[in-house]
């Protein structure tokens, strides 16, 4: 069964979903992290780790220099806890981060390499890693469709080259609707993350779609009826 990740950066929402049982850990972004109000991203970090001491969070680097990406996921390695250290494929210029992602697996690094979406970084990682370090493939199959083509061939070749490693798990990232839970599942990915509001729409599984029809159409009579809306008594006072 395919793990969920939920992908966020708002500790209350990481800790109720934490308490439900129903994801298996959590991933954070830079972007993620500005758009909670988060500005201190140490004392954020601390705190998750000490709300969610077991389940693996991942935590990126934000530096654009190599060097300085070292030391920031050396600093993030220690905060302790189940915390993969996130590293960006490339750099905004380009250079790639396989010298760094091989010197940091060979130390034993548990690493979320971030921003894939071509199979060649997905082989340039499989090389890169040490068979032995725990490593999460982040593939960003929702940005992949958003250029209009199929993500799901790609997930499934991306699956076959991790397979010889035993401790590399695919994530599929950037999900745009529940469907793509079943997809990622189906290509052998190993986690999906899923923001807060995906996760809501989990118990749809299965739903009766006659009954899901008839929600609907009641949905629609009662936001008409709240609104006040009548088109009827209009039509006869302009009639007479």
């Amino acid at each position: 069964m395919i793990e969920l990740y939920q992908d966020g950066a708002e500790l209350e929402a990481m800790k109720r979903a934490y308490a439900s049982g129903n994801v298996q850990g959590f991933t954070t972004n830079p972007t993620l992290m500005r758009k909670a109000g988060i500005t201190d991203y140490a004392a954020f970090a601390r705190a998750a780790i000490a709300a969610i001491p077991d389940l693996p969070i991942s935590f990126e680097v934000f530096s654009d220099d190599f060097p300085t990406m070292e030391r920031e996921a050396r600093i993030i390695r220690s905060w302790g806890g189940n915390t993969y250290v996130k590293i960006p494929i490339t750099n905004t210029r380009g250079e790639s981060a396989i010298p760094l992602i091989a010197r940091l697996s060979a130390e034993g690094f548990s690493l979320n390499v971030t921003a894939i979406l071509t199979l060649d970084q997905v082989e340039a990682v499989a090389a890169a890693v040490n068979p032995q370090a725990s490593t999460i493939v982040s593939v960003f199959a929702g940005r992949i469709a958003d250029t209009g083509c199929d993500p799901v061939p790609v997930m499934t070749r991306a699956a076959e080259i991790l397979k010889p490693l035993p401790n590399a798990k695919l994530l599929w990232a950037s999900p745009r609707e529940v469907l793509n839970v079943l997809q990622a599942q189906d290509c052998g990915c190993h986690i999906i993350t899923a923001t807060p509001d995906i996760l809501a729409k989990m118990s749809l599984f299965g739903k009766d779609l006659t009954q899901f029809s008839l929600e609907t159409v009641r949905m629609f009579y009662e936001d008409a009826r709240k609104a006040g809306y009548n088109l009827v008594e209009q039509d006869v006072l302009t009639v007479a």
